[in-house]
């Protein structure tokens, strides 16, 4: 079991780096010397052989060798060496010259024999095409006359006339079978994997390409996908051993498309139910004028009122439960010094700060050099109801103990909420003590036009201040960034991967694991953007824009 499990996850961690790899490589060349690089196939062709109950399907639209041309022969040459290591396979001669232009991976069970007594062992396929059959099934059977070798023990049954071989498990060996079936090399972790899919092939009902959810999910694929990832997201969650007590979408497909700029993952959660979004925006949030461009993570959009009840928040809720269980999710960790303003002032922010907030808003963090503290920024724009809503954290800000003081900042008259403190000092027990009266400044706040700005004090609101001709609007990795976005959109969050790595990297901890498997990817990663769009009935559509250091 042991054996197979570290096979399995092998196979999984080679697929997804090579697609990291494989995004990182292509925008290096495409950057140099822009093409029209277009994907070989339009949809994966190995999902015939995949069950429909399958949670995951990874695949590859593009032959390796011509990301190999286009990246070079760096990250690439290691990840192929890597995968055939100890193997006696030697790529170019007995690969390269049947391989075609699509590699799959898919987990096919959560449960290969159906026999809980056992434990559970998942089911694993990879799916390579193949330009020459026959020479691809002389490669398999040199495959396995090599583990023959090394020790293994061979078998070979024939299934529905196609010769399936495999070698018998031992402790030394990973449990390995192949076949070839059409225009298709498999390998499976289990000979029954195979059969399985051999039977979904020739009962059309039981493969993914006749599903329904997943004819919808494939339509939502661009015809310039480099890569796809499809999720039946309830049985990702039982495969996690996590319970979905309401799940709202069905199923998830993701898709890597390049353009000049970087590369944008998008991504479609389909329900067969109604999805309420929320108000679309077709111009940049204006409220980000005043969001220095120093800022690590930023957060933009319109109407934070009914942000609990949407169907995006619903969204956020099922996939952190799909994919760990956690009880917070992961904007909510992005964001951890406003939870604990939250905290410290003993207020609601959906209740409070969210409900009344019907305009545009942003939400900016600042890192600061040598500083575990990270400053926080809001801006809202000041409609009819603002002025009550101010008049109401003034009063919370009293119930806590604080006071609000006016001052002149810069020309500029701001609020503060400050917690004043006394030290008391006396040169010997006969004279009179003197006073030092210390403010500590808990929240800061200001009206410039039509917007009330936030801030975490009066350093970070000076900022804002003194630099209104250096707001993240006039960046060129942000403005890059934004504009890769498809319009009209629901917003989007922002993040300077060099500036928010390390906060990231504290709120996110499994991130610095998938950053050793991704290296390529994250070495040259300069932002991430997300957002959403689209209003098709029933899904949700969104993307995630990554842009990468210019070479």
């Amino acid at each position: 079991m042991n054996t197979q499990r570290s096979f399995s996850g092998f196979f999984i961690a080679g697929a997804i780096a090579l697609i990291l790899a494989a995004i990182a490589g292509f925008y290096w060349f495409f950057a140099k010397s822009p093409v029209n690089l277009i994907a070989s196939t339009s949809q994966p062709q190995a999902a015939i052989f995949v069950s429909q109950l399958a949670p995951v399907t990874v695949s590859l639209l593009v032959n390796p060798d011509r990301l190999q041309s286009l990246a070079g022969t760096g990250e690439l040459s290691k990840l192929k060496t890597s995968l055939l290591a100890n193997s006696g396979i030697d790529y170019q001669q007995d690969i390269q010259p049947w391989l075609g232009n699509e590699i799959s991976l898919a987990i096919t069970s959560l449960d290969i024999d159906r026999d809980p007594e056992n434990g559970k062992q998942p089911g694993y396929l990879i799916a390579l095409a193949t330009d020459k059959p026959e020479k691809s099934l002389e490669f398999v059977e040199l495959l396995f006359s090599r583990r023959v070798l090394a020790g293994a023990t061979l078998g070979t049954e024939a299934y529905e006339g196609t010769k399936v071989i495999y070698d018998s498990s031992q402790p030394e060996f990973h449990t390995l079978a192949g076949t070839v079936v059409d225009n298709f090399v498999l390998f499976a972790n289990d000979p029954k994997v195979l059969r399985d899919a051999i039977n979904n092939v020739q009962a059309p009902d039981l493969n993914l390409i006749s599903s329904p959810q997943y004819q919808k999910a494939i339509q939502q694929l661009p015809k310039s996908s480099l890569a796809a990832v499809f999720l039946n997201l309830p049985t990702v969650a039982e495969w996690q051993g996590l319970n979905l007590s309401a799940p709202i979408y069905d199923s998830q497909i993701i898709a890597f498309t390049l353009n000049p700029k970087g590369v944008l993952a998008e991504t479609s959660f389909l329900t067969s139910g109604e999805i309420m979004l929320n108000p679309l925006l077709s111009q940049p949030v204006d409220a980000l004028k005043y969001i220095p461009a120093s800022a690590g993570l930023v957060i933009a959009g319109a109407d934070l009122s009914n942000l609990g009840n949407s169907d995006l928040a619903k969204l956020w809720t099922q996939a952190k439960t799909a994919t760990s269980g956690s009880g917070t999710d992961i904007i909510s960790r992005l964001v951890q010094p406003l939870a604990e303003v939250q905290k410290s002032w003993g207020i609601n922010l959906a209740q409070d700060i969210f409900s009344w907030v019907k305009g545009e808003y942003a939400i900016a963090l600042i890192p600061r050099d040598g500083q575990t503290k990270t400053d926080w920024i809001f801006v809202t724009e000041k409609l009819t109801n603002v002025p009550e809503a101010i008049a109401n954290l003034d009063a919370i800000a009293s119930s806590q103990g604080l006071s609000t003081n006016t001052l002149n900042l810069d020309k500029q008259t701001v609020s503060a909420w400050t917690e004043l403190t006394t030290i008391t000092q006396k040169t010997d027990a006969k004279s009179q003590p003197s006073f030092t009266l210390n403010a500590n400044v808990k929240g800061v706040h200001t009206t410039i036009g039509n917007y009330e700005i936030f801030t975490s004090d009066l350093a970070t609101i000076y900022e804002i201040l003194s630099s209104k001709d250096n707001s993240v609007l006039k960046n060129r990795d942000f403005q890059n960034s934004i504009s890769a976005i498809p319009q009209p959109n629901q917003g989007y969050v922002y993040l300077n991967w060099p500036a928010s790595q390390n906060l990231v990297e504290q709120q996110i901890p499994i991130l610095k694991l998938i950053e050793v498997v991704g290296k390529p990817f994250f070495d040259h990663l300069r932002s991430l953007t997300f957002s959403n769009y689209g209003n098709d009935p029933g899904t949700l559509k969104g993307g995630v824009f990554f842009q990468f250091h210019h070479p």
